[in-house]
């Protein structure tokens, strides 16, 4: 069932195709009969629209274009049935005594077509074969980006151009003046050839960037300069840096030289703030180059189909990390078999992957702990307010769709209803950003819970904290925002950006963090403490919620085993089907929880043992487990973590000696083999010595 946002969207497209042909007859109409109103009407009324569409239906318009009906062909019927309407208007003869016109109409077209092919020439010489961030490339001759209205959106190009050639024509049609038909086509000429000739000035080489192989030749030179240790290697969608993301901190605290390596050009923006260098290098044949750098250990968060290019690279050792860890067939792939060695929080993981029996030997399971952890506060008591905080944050459908995998279908609202019923509880939701992205109706849910609370927030009032809190969110909103992003103009492109993000500020990311760590004080402190909050966007982060929260209500993911290095109090949603003594056994993650069923019945009993932990019974097996789950506290997880980058890049010196020694010891034999080979040759009777002396 189609979500109401996409049967929004295709009512709105419907209804534009059968303006489209509206506009088109209409304007034959008046263009034959000859009814100059109603063509005036009609070509203004068509122009107007293909433009909306431009900036409001790209989906409509790359699907007129896959049928042959693109902006140029519309605009040409539109063009075509103008001339048509002044054939038939008397005074005016764009065939003879005012050919002019036809021929200026002709030539605009051809000024249209010449500024396309030096926009395709620019755009060629303006994509390098990989990107860069963090790192100074000014040797490859970068430069600002051309006005993209010529660079880049030939549609638009088009439509804007022929705004004075069409109103000119229109208006040569209602006076019968011809003269206003040329200068309309005048103007649009002249801003067209001036458009194209300075577009094509960045083909120039003042303006162009050096070519493919220089450009290998200095990422060569760069990594030999440079001498990356231990990087993160990371592919994937539009929605899945998060998955990257995480990990950020943890590489840039690592010993050696981190560095970030991607697969997909649009990753690079994505990836948040960070020094740490960054290369996107999307072809295999270049991806290769690492074989030759210093590079001994890449990371990967997450498995792709563009990670088994990577391992290919038999210099370089693997370890697979993940996004974080559950109970969940995810979190024990077969393809973690692809890597050296698999990265996990604690015994539980190690557990379960020899439960899952998926052929990962167990030495090659490495226990590191969660560095990231860090930021969340650990339990200090049941709440002291007013209100009791509960974080609602489920987990999305997964890629099978399965309604077990989240409790957002089968018992988001009635957990959600239960806890809005309490006037002493304050409800954080924040949902998975997947939510809905498989199964339509998790996002339909999604949108439910979220009118609920919204709905529930017009019942309640209180104090609101002063103008003051919304101006010092605005200043920290200001200062982090600085910090983080890169301003770019409209008309950056890849090769300006990378020009603007060289080689990034000393102590950057050490200010980027206290500046975001004020930024969630802010934020916090700004919002009434009675009112419900939702929270979609990347900030407030998970963890950040975490500290707000005195409970947490979640599915089987990895929110909950980070969130238990709190031990605070949390709940798991069962909505597998399975009994509770099954889904206890069946996830470990889950013993020391609370279990919920579908109709949230326990909420109350919940909500009770939150407020008298004399009555919460599972604080001490939340303890056992957050060891089980999460691995010692002593010594720190980053300590642990940065032992096993250093271990495995012995391993990968430890290769790299085998195999120089192997070479070295087989290169006397091949020489032999040669001088053998040579000497037979020379021999008398044999067939070279007889080829030797004829010569």
């Amino acid at each position: 069932m189609p979500s109401a946002g996409t049967s929004s969207r295709r009512a709105v497209q419907l209804a534009a195709l059968i303006a489209m042909v509206v506009f088109f007859t209409t304007q034959l109409i008046g263009a034959v009969l000859p009814n100059v109103p109603l063509l005036i009407a009609a070509s203004a009324g068509g122009l107007a629209l293909d433009l909306y569409l431009q900036h409001q239906q790209p989906g409509l318009l790359s699907l007129l274009s896959k049928i042959r009906f693109d902006v140029v062909v519309r605009q040409l019927i539109r063009d075509m049935f103008i001339l048509v309407g002044l054939l038939r208007v008397d005074g005016i003869d764009p065939l003879n005594e005012h050919a002019p016109l036809t021929g200026g109409l002709l030539l605009f077209y051809l000024v249209h077509f010449a500024c396309q092919a030096a926009a395709v020439l620019v755009r060629r010489t303006r994509q390098l074969p990989f990107v860069t961030r963090n790192i100074d490339a000014s040797a490859l001759h970068l430069s600002a980006a051309p006005p993209r209205i010529f660079a880049r959106q030939h549609g638009r190009r088009l439509l804007r151009l022929a705004l004075p050639a069409t109103a000119g024509l229109l208006v040569s049609a209602a006076t019968e003046n011809a003269w206003w038909g040329g200068a309309g086509l005048a103007v649009a000429l002249l801003i067209g050839i001036g458009g194209t000739a300075h577009l094509a000035t960045w083909a120039l080489p003042r303006k162009r960037a050096v070519n493919e192989q220089k450009a290998l030749a200095w990422l060569d030179s760069w990594l030999a300069e440079y001498q990356p240790t231990v990087g993160m290697y990371f592919s994937g969608g539009t929605s899945s840096a998060y998955q990257a993301n995480m990990w950020l901190s943890t590489l840039a605290s690592l010993d050696g030289k981190p560095i970030i390596v991607l697969r997909e050009r649009f990753m690079v923006q994505k990836i948040d703030a960070t020094d740490v260098p960054i290369i996107c290098v999307p072809k295999v044949a270049n991806l290769m180059r690492l074989e030759h750098s210093a590079l001994k250990v890449l990371l990967h968060p997450a498995n792709s189909g563009k990670t088994s290019q990577v391992l290919r690279i038999p210099s370089i050792k693997h370890a697979f990390i993940n996004h974080g860890e559950s109970d969940k067939l995810s979190s024990c792939n077969p393809y973690a078999k692809a890597y050296d060695e698999v990265w996990v929080a604690g015994p539980a993981a190690r557990d379960r992957y020899q439960l899952a029996d998926i052929g990962i030997d167990d030495r090659d399971v490495v226990e590191v702990g969660r560095p990231q952890l860090a930021p969340i506060r650990p339990y200090s008591g049941p709440p002291t307010g007013e209100y009791t905080t509960v974080l609602y944050a489920p987990t999305w459908e997964g890629w099978d769709g399965n309604p077990g995998n989240t409790s957002v279908m089968l018992a988001g609202e009635n957990i959600v209803r239960a806890l809005l019923a309490d006037p002493s509880v304050r409800l954080v939701y924040k949902p998975h950003p997947m939510t809905g992205s498989v199964v339509p109706q998790a996002g339909a849910a999604n949108e439910r819970i979220k009118a609920m609370i919204a709905e529930a927030n017009t019942r309640r009032s209180g104090a609101r904290p002063g103008p003051e809190a919304a101006a010092e969110l605005a200043r920290r909103t200001d200062e982090l925002t600085r910090l983080t992003t890169t301003s770019f103009r409209a008309s950056a492109d890849e090769i300006e950006r990378m020009m603007l993000q060289g080689s990034p500020e000393e102590g950057r990311a050490a200010r980027v963090d206290q500046a975001l760590t004020a930024w969630e004080n802010a934020f916090w402190a700004s919002l009434p403490e009675w009112e419900h909050q939702i929270v979609t966007g990347p900030r407030p982060a998970i963890f950040s919620c975490f500290n707000q929260a005195d409970l947490l209500i979640s599915d089987v993911s990895s929110v909950v085993s980070d969130y238990l290095s709190s031990e605070k109090p949390y709940a798991v949603a069962n909505t597998s089907g399975m009994s509770e003594e099954e889904f206890r056994s069946g996830f470990p993650t889950v013993r020391a929880a609370a279990i919920l069923s579908p109709d949230a019945a326990g909420i109350p009993a919940l909500l009770e043992s939150v407020r008298q932990p004399e009555k919460d019974t599972l604080a001490g097996a939340r303890a056992a487990l957050k060891e089980h789950l999460l691995g010692p506290s002593d010594p720190p997880s980053m300590v642990r973590f940065n032992q096993a980058a250093l271990t495995l890049a012995a391993e990968a010196e430890e290769r790299q000696a085998r195999m120089a020694s192997r070479m070295a010891a087989e290169l006397p034999s091949q020489r032999e083999a040669i001088d053998a080979a040579e000497e037979m040759e020379l021999e008398p009777g044999s067939p070279g010595s007889e080829e030797t002396a004829a010569v």
